[in-house]
C-alpha cells in the first residue's frame, strides 16, 4: 500500500488561512500549531508556514504585553491581493512601453544599415584599417625598449639605485669605524662577521 502523500506548502498555507477565515479570531502561534494537525499540517511545521504567510502580507501578526498575535481576515486578504494585482498590472505596462521604446530604438539603429554593395565596401575597408591598426601597435611594442623616453627613465633609475648603493656603502664604513673605536679587543671577530656578510678588502664605493 502506497504512502499518503503529505501536503505541499501551498497546500499548507491554504489550510492555515482557512483556520483565520473560518473563526476570524486571533491566535497565538502555540495555538495555531495545536490546530494545524486538525487541518493536516502538522505541529512543527505551522511556525513556518505562518512566517511565510506574515511574509507574503497574508497574515498580519503584533505583540500585545509579551505575546504575539496572529490574524488574518478574507477582506484584508481580498485588499491585498487587489493591491498585488494592481501592482503587477502597473509593471506588466511598464515592461510592455519599455518594450515598444526598444523596438523603436532597434528600427531607428537599422536606418543607414541596410545590406548594401557600398555598405559591404566600407565595412571590409573599416577591417583593414583595424588590422593595420593592430599590426602597428605590435611593432611598436617591439620599438618599446628603444623608447627615449623609457631609456630616460632606466638612466634615472640607475642614477638613484647608484646614489643609493654609495650611500650605503658609507653607512658600512660609518658602522665598521664605530665597531672598530667602541671594541678594539673584537678586532679579529668582527673581521670574520665581516667577512661571512660578504665585506671583504675589495669592498669600496662604486
Amino acid at each position: 500500500m502506497s504512502k499518503k502523500r503529505g501536503l505541499s506548502l501551498e497546500e499548507k498555507r491554504e489550510k492555515i488561512l482557512q483556520i483565520f477565515y473560518d473563526s476570524q479570531d486571533f491566535f497565538l502561534l502555540k495555538e495555531l500549531e495545536k490546530l494545524g494537525p486538525k487541518k493536516g499540517v502538522i505541529s512543527q511545521s505551522v511556525k513556518d508556514v505562518v512566517q511565510s504567510l506574515v511574509d507574503d502580507d497574508l497574515v498580519s501578526k503584533d505583540k500585545i504585553g509579551s505575546s504575539i498575535y496572529f490574524w488574518s481576515l478574507p477582506s484584508c486578504a481580498g485588499n491585498q491581493l487587489r493591491n498585488a494585482c494592481s501592482k503587477l498590472e502597473a509593471e506588466l505596462l511598464s515592461c510592455k512601453k519599455h518594450f515598444q521604446e526598444l523596438v523603436e530604438q532597434r528600427e531607428s539603429l537599422k536606418k543607414g544599415r541596410e545590406n548594401s554593395d557600398e555598405r559591404e565596401v566600407v565595412l571590409k575597408e573599416l577591417q583593414a584599417i583595424e588590422q593595420k591598426h593592430n599590426q602597428l601597435k605590435e611593432e611598436m611594442a617591439l620599438f618599446a625598449d628603444n623608447d627615449p623616453a623609457a631609456l630616460e627613465s632606466m638612466k634615472n633609475a640607475t642614477e638613484v639605485a647608484h646614489t643609493a648603493a654609495n650611500r650605503w656603502t658609507d653607512n658600512i664604513f660609518t658602522l665598521q669605524q664605530w665597531c672598530s673605536n667602541n671594541f678594539p679587543e673584537a678586532k679579529e671577530q668582527l673581521e670574520h662577521m665581516y667577512k661571512e656578510v660578504g665585506i671583504s678588502d675589495e669592498f669600496d664605493y662604486l
